[in-house]
């Protein structure tokens, strides 16, 4: 599995924003795709502006190719999510995951 990582800045509210957006128009364009795994959207509260850290979960690289094109570590941010955001990273990185442990499913987590 590989982790497509990108990084992000907006206000408290814009933040919000661009979660609600990654989840209406993001996510089922991704669903979509043969080989993408999941999404996974981190928040962290700054003094003056909220990071978020994007990461999706790809089966591989040609998966991430059908999502981004030949230019794999150009960040894909449309005019909309663009808008919401003060400061946004125009790469991102891919990582090998070399250990992922799910929770048990019913297993509610702490």
């Amino acid at each position: 599995m590989i982790a497509r990582i990108w990084k992000a800045q907006a206000t408290s509210d814009r933040a919000a924003d661009y979660v609600e957006h990654f989840k209406a128009a993001v996510a089922p364009e991704l669903r979509a795709i043969r080989g993408f795994e999941g999404a996974t959207i981190l928040r962290r509260a700054l003094a003056d502006h909220v990071e978020l850290s994007v990461i999706t979960w790809w089966a591989s690289r040609e998966a991430i190719r059908a999502f981004a094109g030949d230019a794999v570590e150009t960040a894909v941010v449309d005019d909309t999510a663009a808008r919401m955001l003060i400061a946004f990273d125009r790469e991102v990185e891919h990582h090998g995951v070399a250990f992922n442990e799910p929770a048990p499913r019913g297993e509610s987590q702490r």
